[in-house]
């Protein structure tokens, strides 16, 4: 290849710091039936998650490389179980749970598909779409969606619930870790109350010293989402933080992510 060639491919190659998707509603899956009784079982993705998350230090860690096929299969019937359920008939917890427990055991099998690989931005959708999230990967009620489209056009538009950013997980180290428990219709609000305390608490998600803030680059990818201002940033931290933060603690900011695969070695 000649440099000039070479030059042009550096520079089309995409920037992993664009601003994430804005929450746009697909409209389709706002319905719900709140009067719903109906719950779901998530034991399969449980089972996955006692068997291959471990815990080091402040981090969730999968052993993507012990995931045998036998295992693997069971991941991806528990996927095609939730496809083939119409979310619209569960009520508002039930639905935001399903939602959540399929967008990370997807994203499990992504990385299952492609492994062995040290980040999930190696995964790409197209040339030009860093990471695998604009692919269409699985069919519900007849819809084609894709990881962004759970995320961007259900969760966040219909939910409108920052602590959704808590419990996606995007199989990297400086996301919000993946939860030990699988979500439920029960155990939601609890879940989403432990995943921000414990982001917000660590040092990926706010690192303060006395020179600057360090957070993490989902709030400045999801600003909107948490106020879209230094204050409302604060009064979120606030909610959470075991020791309270001045306006004057977030004068200058330095946003860090580290998209390192979430692989347990040992």
């Amino acid at each position: 290849m000649s440099k000039i060639p070479a030059l042009i491919f550096l520079l089309l190659i995409p920037s992993v710091t664009l601003a994430a998707p804005s929450p746009h509603l697909l409209p389709y899956w706002i319905t719900e039936n709140p009067n719903s009784v109906q719950t779901l079982s998530h034991q399969q993705w449980q089972t996955f998650l006692n068997k291959y998350l471990v815990s080091s230090e402040d981090q969730q860690l999968v052993h993507y490389q012990q995931v045998d096929d036998a295992d693997k299969m069971s991941l991806t019937l528990y996927t095609k179980m939730l496809a083939n359920v119409d979310p619209r008939k569960l009520n508002r917890t039930e639905q935001m749970a399903y939602w959540i427990n399929l967008y990370n055991a997807l994203t499990v099998i992504t990385i299952l598909n492609h492994y062995p690989v040290e980040s999930i931005l190696d995964i790409r959708s197209s040339f030009f779409s860093p990471g695998p999230w604009k692919k269409e990967i699985i069919n519900i009620s007849g819809f084609w969606l894709s990881l962004n489209d759970i995320e961007h056009r259900i969760l966040r538009p219909i939910f409108k619930d920052p602590r959704v950013h808590y419990a996606l997980n995007c199989a990297s180290i400086g996301c919000p870790n993946l939860n030990p428990q699988a979500f439920t219709g029960q155990n939601l609000n609890e879940l989403l109350e432990q995943s921000a305390h414990d982001f917000i608490n660590s040092d990926k998600g706010l690192f303060l010293d006395d020179i600057e803030a360090r957070l993490s680059k989902i709030y400045d990818w999801y600003r909107r989402d948490f106020g879209d201002t230094k204050e409302g940033l604060m009064i979120h931290f606030n909610e959470y933080l075991e020791k309270k933060l001045t306006i004057n603690q977030l004068g200058n900011i330095e946003y860090q992510y580290d998209w390192t695969l979430n692989e347990a070695f040992k």
